[in-house]
């Protein structure tokens, strides 16, 4: 028997979205990448993780996703992520994201294109925001054929309007089949995450088929 959702209507957006936790299957390819020179104040240098992701069929909604956060230590909350940019084609995702989680997310267009050859898939993401080409990026691996293994973590946000300047945290907690993965990436350096694109690039991992709480 399937657990009846709740949905929050929101009052800026005209729209409505689960109420937390939200339970999403689907899958994750992340890079890790290496920031030599500090931003601004929300993004120092240091390791960031870039990735898009595919909120599938099972999930309260589905969507796609590109984010990049970075891992931080707080002394009231442990080690989290922050999540720094983020983008997705939902409005009841950007509405819900904000509300509830102060996470930062704004709207722009996906592609998605995957095969499959024996163990090895092969998947294609491009992200742009209107006419302006955000990333894409090319990631191949064998992590469908992974066991499924559990992982546990958390975000931290600092306050935005959505949240009347409160801070936020969350917890995430699920299994995957996760293994590492090949990735090439393409950031615009002219576009919204160009300050990422002479970073370095260190490993790359792909979470297939998770099953998720988020909140």
């Amino acid at each position: 028997m399937t657990a009846q959702i709740e949905w929050v209507e929101s009052p800026t957006a005209g729209v409505s979205y689960p109420a937390a936790p939200w339970h999403m299957v689907g899958s994750l390819w992340l890079t890790l990448f290496k920031v030599a020179d500090p931003v601004d104040d929300l993004r120092p240098a240091g390791i960031y993780g870039a990735a898009f992701v595919s909120y599938e069929e099972g999930s309260p909604l589905t969507y796609s996703e590109l984010l990049v956060a970075r891992p931080l230590s707080t002394d009231r909350h442990g080690r989290r992520v922050s999540i720094t940019d983020i983008w997705v084609d939902s409005p009841a995702s950007v509405a819900g994201g904000r509300e509830l989680w102060a996470i930062p997310k704004g709207l722009c267009d996906f592609t998605l294109e995957s095969e499959h050859r024996g163990p090895w898939s092969t998947t294609e993401w491009t992200a742009r925001e209107g006419r302006v080409p955000i990333a894409a990026a090319t990631f191949r691996d064998v992590s469908r054929a992974a066991p499924r293994i559990p992982f546990k973590g958390g975000t931290w946000q600092p306050g935005i309007e959505d949240t009347g300047g409160d801070e936020r945290v969350a917890t995430l907690q699920g299994s995957s089949k996760t293994l590492p993965a090949r990735a090439h990436w393409d950031i615009n350096p002219g576009g919204p995450l160009g300050w990422l694109a002479g970073a370095r690039q260190l490993a790359s991992f792909r979470q297939a088929a998770f099953r998720m709480s988020f909140g």
